[in-house]
């Protein structure tokens, strides 16, 4: 991250055992100092005082791991399923906002507790060649994922201002150096531009809720989950979409250790305490990112479906139906500006766990912008072949594809996640309690057994 960092990657030093993580019964080889390190205990925060004043101090990390699951790659998924299927696929929304929740809420305990981010925690519990093949499948989740903000970004760019999609999915390579602007700021500042365009994107779709007068009984019924979901494959294949949209594997990563960001004191006591509030944290930021999905798929369902355009699945053909068929002239661009915020969000943190996971897995630290441009730039080669190829239909269908991806990658993430904080070898008394581990496998086994469906039914089909 620091950019006075050589342009080519560096192996960091082994570092030895620290003391936590030695009682933890973490292996020897769990490194001592923190992945982002130069921005480890950099924020204060008090240690007594109005409850507000430490949920304030806390407030940020939760809002940045959100930014990942409202990302463009939820929007093909939502505006797809609205528009197909009504209001029937909130119920999965809902169900994967619980588990991001839960999931979330064990990241920030592992990173807290153990000292340690999830990719630290991988590599100090497995073999090298495992941790080598963690690192390449969430190398290739972080790659589909900027896949979808490449997408979503140049879409934007696209509709506000006419550039064309590959002159779009170019320029998107320029946003590296926006983070290094933001991280010489410090990372409180980070955070609350991330803060601000979260803010844009919630105040645009609670504008399009509002014009599109959904019917609430029908929007309350969508939220019960449906037997048609699992039995219709059509309709499995985007709720799967939905949930690997949601629930991002990179950002259990990122999660595990930007909470480390917070200088609470390095004891029992304020480990705990700050587990409590960073929980609170997530969980108050993941119900913004709730809204604004439920949000996509509302204006989808009551627009399009309602009216009988059912095929709509891209975002320039949500952009060019909304405002004659809402009948708000704004709204159209609503959509764009909130997509464009989205994308540049996404950047951000996208990035810092690419950086968490390199460092993690590997011991290697990468300038950022290097880091930066090695992940778009393979993410915008498929792009630019796609567009030229098949033209803006083959990058709606790339998007959707990408979110299926990320979940198809969920499980090598989430099963390491829920073994390490349900050990008390390691964890000890910050291990989770038999209820909540029962919680976790039951969503990891929910997660695996809907990609092994999905597999099979694209097989088969």
């Amino acid at each position: 991250m620091d950019v006075k960092t050589p342009a080519l990657p560096e192996p960091l030093p082994e570092p030895s055992q620290g003391p936590d993580s030695a009682a933890a019964g973490w292996h020897s080889e769990a490194p001592a100092r923190p992945s982002l390190e130069e921005v480890h205990a950099t924020v204060r925060v008090p240690t007594s005082g109005h409850w507000l004043r430490r949920l304030l101090a806390f407030a940020g990390p939760g809002y940045m791991v959100s930014v990942g699951y409202m990302d463009p790659g939820n929007w093909a998924t939502d505006i797809a399923g609205g528009s197909r299927f009504g209001y029937t696929l909130l119920s999965v929304i809902l169900l994967s906002n619980l588990m991001a929740i839960l999931l979330q809420a064990l990241a920030a305990r592992l990173g807290i507790a153990a000292g340690l981010d999830l990719a630290q925690a991988c590599r100090a519990s497995y073999s090298r060649s495992v941790n080598f093949m963690l690192w390449l499948v969430c190398e290739a989740a972080i790659i589909a994922c900027d896949l979808a903000e490449v997408i979503g970004t140049a879409i934007a760019l696209q509709l506000l201002f006419g550039i064309p999609l590959i002159g779009g999915a170019l320029i998107t390579a320029l946003d590296a150096f926006l983070l290094l602007l933001l991280m010489n700021r410090g990372f409180r500042f980070l955070e609350a531009f991330v803060v601000a365009l979260l803010i844009v994107i919630a105040v645009c779709f609670a504008i399009q809720v509002i014009a599109a007068e959904p019917r609430i009984a029908e929007v309350l019924r969508g939220f019960v989950p449906s037997r048609e979901i699992v039995t219709n494959p059509e309709m499995l294949y985007i709720a799967i979409g939905i949930i690997g949209a949601t629930v991002m594997p990179h950002n259990l990563y990122l999660h595990s250790s930007i909470v480390q960001t917070r200088a609470y004191p390095r004891n029992e006591e304020g480990r705990r305490s700050a587990i409590r509030w960073a929980t609170a944290d997530s969980t108050l930021a993941l119900m913004l990112a709730l809204f604004v999905n439920a949000a996509i798929l509302i204006v989808a369902a009551a627009v399009f479906h309602g009216s009988g355009h059912t095929e709509v699945a891209e975002i320039g053909d949500a952009y060019r139906l909304l405002s004659p068929l809402l009948g708000l002239s704004i709204a159209s661009t609503l959509l764009a500006v909130a997509l464009l915020a989205s994308g540049i969000n996404s950047t951000v943190t996208a990035t810092l766990a690419g950086q968490i996971v390199m460092e993690g897995f590997l011991h290697l630290r990468m300038p950022m912008w290097a880091r930066r441009l090695v992940t778009r730039g393979l993410a915008i080669i498929p792009v630019i072949a796609v567009t030229a190829v098949y033209g803006e239909r083959g990058t709606a269908q790339l998007l959707v594809l990408s979110q299926v991806v990320l979940s198809m990658q969920l499980p090598f993430a989430v099963i390491p996640l829920v073994r390490f904080v349900s050990d008390r070898r390691k964890m000890g008394e910050f291990a989770v309690s038999t209820t909540t581990a029962i919680a976790a496998w039951v969503v990891a086994g929910v997660i695996v057994v809907l990609n092994v469906k999905l597999l099979v039914d694209t097989v088969t089909g």
